[in-house]
Formats: structure tokens, sequence, C-alpha cells
């Protein structure tokens, strides 16, 4: 429905009115918080007043583009729509063996509760089912587009016996999947079939079971007297998680709307979810469309990207889409398929990795209310406090390589789960870096919207808590250098100087430094975090660059960067040298150099490495390469199993090609390859507060402006060539000071907006989607 007017704000009120009245009817006393509209932070800026212009037009004109298509059958998850709004989520595609499809009906809330089975099995999210559309003819074609910009799956179903229109959405804020059928006269018999999943760990499937574990027994299926059906899922543990449906007949339309619900330890969730789509199926599709359409208007609008690659645009547009179909800041942490659960031998958040690029795009898209990392991290601090030995507890803090929704690992050392280890101890497995490496996101957020209670109440108290656990088994050495015992580097072995936790440590002192300043903290620990950045061993490197660890070389095809984190993504090691841009280019060399183990995230990170370096046509090779070797026809991406995080991760990838705000400097089309003539940003995010806008035209950058959110420091290399006017409201001079290669630096206060251009130079300030260097296929699987 790519096409559909724009509803008035009046209209949009009077909808949620009709819908919110609905559900009260129904029995459902609140309409759910768990999609919320965007937080106060993240909404759109007010105008800039230096004359830049955009309207609905450039946006309508990529995402419809963007459109997923297909004309021959989705036959697995990696190939078909999926619709989701953080917690209730749909894969489509063919049932196998069967004439029908299969709507897939998966949350991310959905999980067991028996910790002695750790994270794995005993706090495993768990499958709940699926509805099998199934038609009267034989299925003989179909024609189908996942609409972007109204995050809405289209078309038709073709049978030997008619036809079948569909239209079907995950609703924003109701969390119920609606999916409207209109059958031709010989197919006005179809039928919607539930089947109940085995409440069991998926990773059931591939690993033995822990002793004594045994799945939850099956649902019951229930109805109640005006049509609604539930599946009720008893737990072992107590509590249990619910489906409940209804199927509405309105003219030659059948709509059925789906909810799913889960109570612990209480059994509360059948009554909320028959109430919630008892209520929901009382108002009809068209009105649920409205309201949930505006939202998905208004946040593509919070930022606009266009690159004249036509496949990798796309692309991009669908990353937007699918983050904001699987994370909310108050939904879980994405765990390592969001909320569209598969099989796989991986059904928990993943630390080591996993949850850190999840995230990474939310920042430079402007999408803040989707920090569920944060939320999480903030809320549920005392459990990370516990996963740390009793006889740290008083000072530290860590986090497990795998948790539940509550980051809490659960269970013994069974293989069930992965407990913080301790350095120097080869078991349990020393890991212990990855709460720091997630803290990096969280002060991420924090630059990029330089809300000090972000830094003072979650960032400083947590990072000086996993700082702190490193900092009881630094040891002196007899070179006078701090040592670290063993630890582990993610997915290669443990190394005493392991380089993942020398540079988290390094990054992470330095940080607190910067943040006591900043709090005006006088911490009792300063002395200490400088005598760490003075006296720590540097970081062990050999003839082929950085190592694992001390005497460790990366010596093995290994996918995972961790060795290199000091360069990405902590940028504490930039190429400010010759010597440096060797060192890392060796190491880059080296570490892609092996094959065997590499994976899909081995080239994002290539990627934004050599983004860093300013080689714009390596970053755009290896993006070329993930895409062409592992992103599936739906951009979905799979190991052994569905894991989301890498196609995330290579959005990430193209914001470090067109704008890096390291260090204090905001960086405009850093890494542009040379086929990369024209280039449009607006209202990117970058750290400090700003909204940056910039156009590249014919291989030059033409304008660029900033608005400041917090009036921090604003220093910025545009590279425009030769001299330059700054420019702020109504196109007023504004004093700056020019820092050479093409960099200045500009006072801006709070909600001040400045333009930068050629001097003498009047450019078109129009927000405009680029013209594509070649024709591209759709995603999807288009005829």
């Amino acid at each position: 429905m790519g096409n559909a007017s724009v509803p008035s704000r009046r209209t949009v009120l009077a909808t949620s009115t009709a819908i919110g009245g609905a559900l009260l009817a129904g029995g459902a006393s609140t309409v759910p918080a768990q999609a919320s509209a965007p937080a106060a932070a993240s909404t759109a800026p007010p105008p800039s007043g230096i004359g830049i212009r955009s309207s609905d037009d450039s946006w309508r004109t990529v995402l419809d583009d963007a459109d997923l298509r297909w004309q021959k059958m989705p036959k697995t998850w990696y190939e078909g729509p999926y619709l989701g709004n953080g917690y209730l989520g749909s894969g489509i595609y063919a049932e196998p063996g069967k004439n029908a499809i299969r709507f897939n009906v998966q949350h991310s809330e959905v999980q067991d509760h028996r910790p002695e089975f750790g994270s794995l099995f005993g706090l495993a999210r768990l499958p709940i089912g699926y509805f099998t559309l199934e038609p009267v003819g034989t299925i003989t074609a179909l024609d189908w587009r996942l609409g972007l910009r109204d995050a809405e799956l289209t078309g038709t179903l073709t049978t030997d016996r008619g036809t079948l229109t569909l239209r079907a959405l995950v609703h924003n804020s109701l969390s119920v999947l609606a999916v409207e059928i209109t059958p031709s006269e010989g197919e006005k018999d179809f039928r919607w079939v539930f089947h109940p999943a085995d409440a069991i760990s998926p990773r059931a499937a591939s690993k033995p079971l822990p002793a004594g574990y045994t799945g939850n027994p099956p649902a019951v299926t229930e109805e109640t007297d005006d049509g609604v059906s539930a599946a009720v899922q008893p737990l072992l543990s107590g509590g249990q998680h619910v489906t409940a449906w209804r199927e509405r007949t309105r003219g030659t339309a059948r709509t059925l709307y789906v909810t799913v619900a889960h109570s612990f330890p209480r059994s509360t969730a059948r009554d909320r979810a028959v109430k919630l789509v008892r209520g929901a199926s009382s108002v009809s599709y068209d009105l649920h469309a409205m309201s949930h359409r505006a939202w998905w208007h208004r946040y593509y609008r919070k930022s606009f990207l266009s690159v004249p690659d036509a496949r990798l645009q796309r692309f991009y547009w669908i990353q937007l889409y699918k983050i904001a179909s699987a994370a909310r800041a108050d939904a879980p942490v994405m765990a390592t398929s969001g909320p569209w659960l598969e099989p796989t031998p991986w059904p928990g958040t993943w630390w080591n990795l996993n949850a850190q690029l999840e995230y990474w795009m939310i920042h430079g898209s402007n999408h803040l209310e989707l920090d569920a990392l944060t939320r999480s991290i903030s809320e549920y601090r005392q459990t990370l406090v516990e996963t740390t030995d009793p006889r740290y507890r008083a000072d530290s803090a860590g986090i497990t390589r795998t948790t539940d929704m509550t980051l809490s690992a659960g269970g013994a050392l069974d293989g069930s789960t992965f407990p913080l280890g301790i350095p120097g101890q080869a078991t349990p497995v020393p890991e212990v870096g990855c709460l720091t490496w997630a803290l990096h996101n969280v002060w991420l957020s924090y630059r990029h919207t330089m809300d000090e209670s972000i830094l003072r109440d979650t960032v400083f108290p947590l990072l000086r808590r996993t700082v702190n656990y490193y900092l009881h088994f630094l040891q002196p050495g007899t070179d006078g250098k701090l040592h670290l015992p063993l630890t582990y580097s993610p997915e290669y072995g443990t190394s005493p100087d392991c380089n993942f936790d020398l540079m988290l440590l390094t990054w992470g002192c330095g940080t607190l430094l910067e943040s006591a300043e900043l709090l005006g903290i006088d911490d009792p620990l300063k002395a200490r975090w400088q005598e760490v950045l003075a006296k720590l061993t540097p970081y062990p490197t050999g003839p082929d660059g950085l190592m694992i660890g001390a005497g460790t070389p990366l010596a093995v095809s290994h996918r995972h960067f961790s060795h290199l984190l000091a360069v990405y993504p902590l940028y504490e090691m930039t190429g400010r040298n010759p010597d440096e841009v060797a060192l890392i280019e060796r190491s880059l060399s080296h570490w892609v150099g092996f094959t065997g183990a590499l994976q899909g995230y081995t080239y994002t990170g290539a990627s934004s490495i050599s983004s860093l370096l300013g080689k714009g046509e390596d970053a755009l090779k290896y993006l070329g390469e993930l895409m062409t070797k592992y992103i599936q026809p739906n951009t979905m991406y799979k190991e052994s199993g569905p894991v989301i995080e890498t196609p995330l991760a290579a959005a990430q990838s193209l914001h470090d090609m067109l704008c890096q705000s390291w260090g204090g400097t905001v960086r405009v089309f850093p890494a542009v390859p040379a086929a990369w003539a024209d280039l449009t940003l607006h209202d990117f995010r970058t750290q400090g507060a700003f909204l940056l806008s910039a156009v590249r035209e014919k291989g030059a950058t033409r304008w660029v402006g900033l608005t400041s959110e917090a009036g921090a420091p604003c220093v910025v290399r545009h590279g425009i060539a030769g001299a330059v006017e700054v420019t702020g409201r109504h196109g007023k001079p504004l004093r700056y000071e020019d820092l050479g290669d093409a960099t200045v630096r500009i006072e801006l206060r709070r909600g001040e907006s400045a333009l930068i251009t050629a001097a003498g130079d009047s450019p078109d300030l129009t927000i405009r989607p680029v013209t594509p260097n070649a024709p591209a296929a759709a995603w999807g699987l288009p005829a």
C-alpha cells in the first residue's frame, strides 16, 4: 500500500480514540505499552532555519523503490516476508510439504523460567506456533509486496479455484497480527488452522539435554462464546503463554486477528490475550491500518540517506524497516533472530558480539526510541552484579555470553550456560569483557544525544564496576608494566594480556576519567585509572599485526574482530601516524586473509575498518562480498541458525562510509568510492548530538548543514575544497575557526544551526534521492 495517502493528525487521533474505545469495550483495560511512541528525545527536530527543504515525496520514492517483492513462493524464513513490532513477530512462507502458507507467531517475551537448566535451556526463548492459510484449490502463483513505508504485506495468492487477496500487518502499538483475506467465489471456503509448537528449547534439536530437563506440557485450546479461541501453554515453572485469535467477516473480506501474551509466575496471560483480541477484532482492518501507517511514516521521516547503488540503498531502507520491526526501547534486547524465533541452537541473547552489532545503526539513523540495550542494562543492573563471583560483588559487575531478556544466565556449569569466568582460571571460560563492550553501546547513546542522565546513571556506575573487575586481577610484571592474566578472546581462545580485554580496559579507564570530569565527580579511583593508562602493557603485536594476546598470534581463520576492538568500534587506534596506519592495515589484511571460518560480520567489520582508513573502494568491496556470499533473498542472514545482527551491522558499515564522528570531529563523506558521485544525508545523528545534512554532487561535497541539540563543541571536516562560508539562520554569517584539512570549528549553542558551502556558492538545499548508477533487482523473490 505504498501509495496510501497520509492521514491528517485529526484523523489519526480519531482513529486511535475509536480503537481505544473498542479495546475498553472488549475488556482490555489499557493499550499495552510495549510498542510505545518514540521517546521525546528522538522526535523530529524543529526547522533548522538555514533553508533545508524536504517533502514526503523523497521518503515515498526511496521506500516504494525498496519494497520487497515475491512472484516465486518463499520456502523458508530466509526467503519470505516478515512483520513485527519488537514483541510480536511473524515470518511468512510456504508450509513445508503442504498446499498452504505458514504465518509464524512468535513473541520476544515468551521464554522458559527454569534457571537451574541455564540460559539456553531453562531460560530459553520458546516457540509458540503458527497458522496455516489453507486455500480450497492448489496454489499456482503469488504476487506479494512488502511495503516498507506502511509496514504491510499486500498481494494475491492464486489457485486453480480462484484468488485470495491479502493484506497483513503486525500493529505497531497493539501487538496484534491482522490478516485480511478477500477471496474470489471459488476460494470463499479457505480456512485458517493454528498449530501450537512444542514448548521446549529450540537448542534441544541439536544439543544434549541437561540432566532432568524436559519440555513443557502441550498447549490446550479453548473457545469462548463469542468466537475467540485461545491456545493456553502452561509452563512447568509456573505461568503461561497464550495465543488468542478471532476471525471476523466484513462484507466479502475475512480478517484474522491474533495476539500473544506471556505471564510468570502467575497465569494471567489468558485473560489479557482474550480481552485484547476481542477488542482489536471489533475494529476494522482499515482503522487499524491508519494508525499503524501513521507511526511508520513518522518513523522514517526522522532521517534520510540515498546512495547511487540501487541494491545497497534498498538494502539499507529494509534494515530500517527490520530494526523497527524487531526492536523497541521497552522491548527485550533482541535475541539472535529478533522476535522471529526459528529453529536455532541459539535461543537467547548473545553478548560477545551480537547484541552490540544489532543496535549500532540506531544512532546515525536517529532512532534512539529503539534502544532496548541501554534500558535493559540500566534496569537489570543488580543481575549484572550478581553474575559475578560473590567475592567480587561489592564493587564489580559483568554479563555472561548468553542471557535471557532479564540479562540472567541461570544455571550451573553443565554446558547449558556460560557463567562469568574469573581471569587467570581456565574454567569457567574467563570471557569477562562482554559488559564493558555493551557499555560502549550505552556510551554511544549518550554521545549521540548528550543526555547526561545516561552517563551519570548508567555508564559511569556500571563501567566503574566492570573496570573494577579487571583491576582485581591486574598485576605488575618485571617490565614495570601492568598485565592481565588469562582471559578469553571471543570465539578464539584464552591468552594472557588478551587484546580484547586490554583494549576494553583502556577505553574503560579513559571514559571513566572523562566522565568523572564532566559529571564533577572526585572519584577515589581516579589515580588508579590514570595509573592503568600510564602503565598498562602495550597491545601485543607481531609481524602480522595485532595478536590475540601475549604469545598467541592469530594463527587460524577467525570470524570475530575481538582482537581489533581498539581499531573498531572503540576508535582508540585510528591511524594517527604512518606506523599506526601500517599496523592497522597489516592486521586487517592478515585477519581477512584467512579463509575457512570467516562469516558475514567479518565483512562488516572489515568494511568499517576500511572506512576508518578512508578507503571507500575497499569498504564497498567488503560490503559487496557480504551481499553476494551471505545475505539471503529477504536480507536475513544465517550461520548454523538464523541470526539478525549482521545485516543490521552492514547498515552501520554504510553509515561509516558516509559519516564518522569519533574523537570530537564530525567527518562528512570520509570513505566514498569514486563511483558514488552523488550522495544525500539528512538529519543523520552524530556524536555531540548534531543532526547532519549533506549533499555530494558530481564527485564533490556541495553543502553541509548541522543543527546542535546540546550546544556541544562543533568541529566539522566538511571536505569542501577551497574557501568556505559558514552561515546561520536566514544566511547570517557565523564566526568559525579554520583548522585546515577542510575542517572548521563553529560555536553553536543548543538549537542553533550552521550551513557550510563553498565561498560564493548558493546550492539548492532540497533533500531528494540521488539517481542510481545502474538498475538492480528487487529484494525478495521477484520473477
